[in-house]
């Protein structure tokens, strides 16, 4: 006895089935709750390693303005002063809650507290002493 041909399986199938798409929508949810968390702590470090690299490089310049004028630059003029001693415009505190690159002159030799002042840096021109305005890096 002889079967009658199934048009169906003749037929190449194409497309998907909600099964697979289901699968590859769960894979793509698990890959993305396990990157987003990674890339705002790198956007953080980032912001971070910026704002120290900044500091080392004005804290060069500071050293150099010293050694040429055979004193700190003032507070008030510090970025005007240190101009040619950096490249490019003072730069900015990219961490703590004011993120720009105002400087609030402070008489506190050591540096151990943030000035109210919202200011992202915080300067001593007795001591030439520069810190990130923010109780979070005061330690760097």
């Amino acid at each position: 006895m002889k079967r009658a041909p199934n048009h169906k399986s003749s037929v190449p199938r194409c497309g998907f089935t909600l099964v697979e798409l289901a699968i590859v929508v769960l894979v793509i949810g698990i890959l993305a709750a396990v990157a987003a968390p990674k890339m705002t702590n790198t956007a953080a470090t980032a912001r971070e390693n910026g704002t120290k690299q900044s500091l080392r490089a004005v804290r060069g310049a500071i050293e150099f303005y010293r050694a040429q004028n055979g004193n700190f630059p003032t507070a008030a003029t510090i970025d005007t002063s240190l101009q040619s001693y950096l490249t490019g415009p003072f730069p900015v505190a990219q961490i703590g809650a004011n993120q720009n690159a105002a400087i609030a002159p402070s008489t506190q030799d050591p540096i151990t507290s943030v000035e109210s002042a919202p200011c992202g840096w915080v300067y001593n021109q007795a001591t030439g002493e520069l810190r990130v305005n923010d109780s979070s890096a005061l330690s760097w």
